[in-house]
C-alpha cells in the first residue's frame, strides 16, 4: 500500500523501481502501475506490479504470491479491450494479450530472470499463474 500511494503522489517520480532482494529478487526491480475497472463494480483500481519490456511489450504477471486464485485484476483485464498502466512519469492506454504455447514459455522464462520468486509461485499452486502483455499505443495525460 505504501509503495503504490509513493507512486501516484510522486506523479511516478518515486517507486518505479524497487530493491525487492529482501525476498529474494533484485535490487533494481522495475514495477508500473495499472489501472482497471472492476468488471462487476466499474469501480477503479490501481496495483502497483512488477513488469518486463520484451520487444516493445510490457508484460505483467498474475501470480498473487502462489494464491490458488487469480488477482481480480486479470479478471479485470480480461473483460476489458484496452487497459490504461503508468511506467514511471508516462501513462499510457493499450491493448493487451495473453501469450501461449511456446512464447508462453519464454515469457515465463524472461519474467522468472526478472522475479525469481516467480517460480516458487508457480510451484505453490495448481492454476496456471497468467501473464498478460500490453502495448502502450497511446500515451495518457495520467493516470
Amino acid at each position: 500500500a505504501e509503495h503504490r500511494r509513493t507512486y501516484i503522489e510522486s506523479g511516478g517520480a518515486r517507486g518505479h523501481v524497487v530493491d525487492l532482494r529482501d525476498i529474494n529478487g533484485h535490487g533494481f526491480t522495475t514495477t508500473l502501475l495499472l489501472k482497471t475497472a472492476g468488471r462487476l463494480s466499474g469501480e477503479a483500481h490501481v496495483t502497483p506490479l512488477i513488469y518486463g519490456d520484451l520487444g516493445g511489450e510490457v508484460v505483467i504477471v498474475g501470480s498473487r504470491g502462489g494464491a490458488p486464485k487469480h488477482p481480480a485484476w486479470v479478471h479485470n483485464i480480461r473483460a476489458a479491450k484496452d487497459i490504461d498502466f503508468q511506467i514511471a512519469t508516462e501513462a499510457f492506454r493499450g491493448p493487451w494479450r495473453e501469450p501461449e504455447g511456446a512464447e508462453r514459455g519464454k515469457v515465463w522464462d524472461f519474467m522468472v530472470e526478472l522475479f525469481p520468486p516467480f517460480r516458487d509461485y508457480q510451484a505453490a499452486t495448481d492454476r496456471q499463474i497468467p501473464l498478460i502483455m500490453l502495448t502502450a499505443r497511446e500515451r495518457l495525460d495520467g493516470l
